[in-house]
Protein backbone atom coordinates (compact mmCIF):
# COMPACT_ATOMS: atom_id res chain seq x y z
CA UNK A 1 0.00 0.00 0.00
CA UNK A 2 1.62 3.71 -1.07
CA UNK A 3 1.01 6.54 1.00
CA UNK A 4 -1.56 7.81 -1.31
CA UNK A 5 -3.60 4.93 -0.82
CA UNK A 6 -2.91 5.18 3.27
CA UNK A 7 -4.56 8.81 3.06
CA UNK A 8 -7.28 8.16 1.25
CA UNK A 9 -8.18 5.77 3.68
CA UNK A 10 -7.26 7.55 6.04
CA UNK A 11 -9.69 10.40 4.99
CA UNK A 12 -12.43 7.82 4.31
CA UNK A 13 -12.42 7.29 8.36
CA UNK A 14 -12.05 10.56 9.42
CA UNK A 15 -14.90 12.00 7.27
CA UNK A 16 -17.34 8.64 8.66
CA UNK A 17 -16.42 9.79 12.08
CA UNK A 18 -17.23 13.45 11.44
CA UNK A 19 -20.23 12.85 9.88
CA UNK A 20 -20.78 10.10 13.10
CA UNK A 21 -20.58 12.64 16.06
CA UNK A 22 -22.26 15.74 14.02
CA UNK A 23 -24.98 13.36 14.11
CA UNK A 24 -24.45 12.19 17.72
CA UNK A 25 -24.14 16.38 18.99
CA UNK A 26 -26.22 17.66 16.90
CA UNK A 27 -29.14 14.98 17.22
CA UNK A 28 -29.10 14.52 13.37
CA UNK A 29 -30.09 11.12 10.96
CA UNK A 30 -26.92 10.64 9.65
CA UNK A 31 -28.10 11.47 6.34
CA UNK A 32 -28.80 14.95 7.20
CA UNK A 33 -24.99 14.69 9.22
CA UNK A 34 -23.61 13.71 5.47
CA UNK A 35 -25.50 17.33 3.96
CA UNK A 36 -24.37 19.66 6.37
CA UNK A 37 -20.63 18.17 6.03
CA UNK A 38 -20.43 17.84 2.63
CA UNK A 39 -22.06 20.63 2.05
CA UNK A 40 -19.31 22.50 4.50
CA UNK A 41 -16.20 24.55 3.59
CA UNK A 42 -14.87 22.14 6.28
CA UNK A 43 -14.79 19.18 3.90
CA UNK A 44 -13.24 21.08 1.16
CA UNK A 45 -10.31 21.97 3.43
CA UNK A 46 -10.05 18.41 4.60
CA UNK A 47 -10.17 17.59 1.48
CA UNK A 48 -7.69 19.46 0.16
CA UNK A 49 -5.33 18.80 2.93
CA UNK A 50 -5.52 22.90 3.68
CA UNK A 51 -2.63 23.52 6.58
CA UNK A 52 -2.74 20.26 7.28
CA UNK A 53 -6.47 20.19 8.78
CA UNK A 54 -7.33 16.62 7.71
CA UNK A 55 -5.33 15.81 10.91
CA UNK A 56 -7.28 17.28 13.42
CA UNK A 57 -8.95 14.74 16.20
CA UNK A 58 -12.60 14.58 14.40
CA UNK A 59 -14.12 16.05 17.56
CA UNK A 60 -12.23 19.09 17.25
CA UNK A 61 -13.45 19.07 13.55
CA UNK A 62 -16.62 19.43 14.27
CA UNK A 63 -16.34 21.86 16.56
CA UNK A 64 -14.66 24.32 14.07
CA UNK A 65 -17.54 23.20 11.62
CA UNK A 66 -20.06 24.18 14.65
CA UNK A 67 -18.47 27.59 15.33
CA UNK A 68 -17.85 28.27 11.96
CA UNK A 69 -21.19 27.35 9.59
CA UNK A 70 -23.56 27.77 11.74
CA UNK A 71 -25.87 28.87 8.65
CA UNK A 72 -25.67 24.63 7.73
CA UNK A 73 -27.29 23.38 10.58
CA UNK A 74 -30.48 25.12 10.03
Amino acid sequence: MNDEMLESVYQENLEERIIAYLAEVCDFSFEKAMDVYYSSKLSDKIYLGKNGIQYLDYKVLVQILLETERELLD
